[in-house]
């Protein structure tokens, strides 16, 4: 993936790493980087099943964080991957990401953090910090997606096929026409037969489909990457299971919720031309929460790689690096 590193900080290692045991079977990577003095905050993933990478841990000042990355159940380094033929997904739900969060936050004795969450990551964050607010410093949020019915008919029902009408044919392809008025059910059907013949395929499709539109210009590397069969089967897999699901929420829950969280400072950072999560639902989150600092960047779309949405979320870690 073309990863923009001007603007952030250095590549560093993590000087700590694990696996959680959270039940279920399922084991949870884990891994602390920066100064194990410093200020905590837990990075949040997007897909749901996308897993971190390295370079995530560059957004914080390494002297003034101590970085906490984690993969979600079911992708990543954590186990059981949810690229296995026989995968089952009832045990990572909204519900088990917050547990273990919470049991992560306790297991590194750690009293408070900052939340940090893009894409899924941001509807994870306010879902946790809605759940447990007394445990959260500040959030810094980017390309806000809340699983609404509206936002997941935009990007996987047809809306954005008007502005990619060539990708949205790749995407439909794998789906005969009689079914394509409900496509995440059809993939839903697809994705999790467990002959391969039939799953990846249909997940190569799905995560591709995502990868050649998050970015404003195409990235070629990501588009390949998410093209790799173990890849792309554990990220469609999860990320289907939770929108058949609604993220089992009730309709606008989260941005309703907001009450519970108005006084945790808040940085939403929003590109002007993401197509994956449009502005619409960031805007309706901060009149929601007009106490939370919003920033759009115009000449950028929905990945955390684009030179202005990493700068925005650099500029806020640092503005919080030094609070309480």
């Amino acid at each position: 993936m073309m990863t923009n590193t001007e603007g952030l900080y250095p590549a560093i290692e993590p000087y700590d790493t694990g696996e959680l045991l959270v039940g279920d079977g399922h084991r949870v990577y884990w891994e602390v980087s920066g100064n194990p003095d410093g200020k905590p905050v837990v990075f949040l993933h997007g897909g749901p099943g996308s897993g971190t990478s390295p370079w995530q841990r560059r957004f914080f000042d390494p002297d003034a964080y101590r970085i906490v990355l984690l993969d979600q159940r079911g992708c990543g380094r954590s186990t059981p991957s949810a690229s296995e033929p026989d995968a089952d997904l009832r045990h990572v739900t909204t519900a088990h990401l917050i547990a273990d969060l919470e049991l992560l936050r306790k297991n590194l004795g750690i009293p408070r953090w900052q939340v940090f969450g893009g894409s899924w990551g941001s509807a994870l964050a306010l879902a946790y910090a809605q759940a447990h607010p007394e445990v959260v410093t500040e959030l810094v949020l980017r390309g806000i997606f809340t699983l609404r019915r509206a936002e997941l008919e935009w990007f996987y029902e047809g809306g954005a096929a008007a502005l990619f009408p060539d990708l949205w044919e790749r995407f439909i392809a794998p789906i005969p026409v009689l079914e394509r008025s409900r496509l995440i059910e059809a993939y839903h059907r697809r994705l999790f037969d467990p002959d391969p013949a039939v799953h990846v395929p249909a997940a190569i499709a799905w995560s591709t489909w995502e990868a050649a539109t998050v970015t404003l210009r195409p990235d070629p590397e990501q588009i390949a990457a998410m093209s790799d069969p173990r890849r792309a089967t554990a990220f469609a897999r999860i990320e289907n299971h939770f929108f058949v699901h609604g993220g089992w929420w009730d309709e606008g829950q989260l941005i309703a919720g907001v009450d519970a969280i108005r006084h945790i400072p808040a940085v939403i950072v929003q590109g002007r031309h993401d197509v994956a999560t449009p502005m619409m639902t960031a805007w309706d989150l901060h009149r929601a929460w007009p106490e939370s600092e919003f920033v759009v960047v115009d000449d950028a779309g929905h990945a955390a790689t684009e030179p202005g949405i990493s700068a925005a979320l650099r500029a806020a870690t640092d503005r919080f690096r030094a609070e309480a």
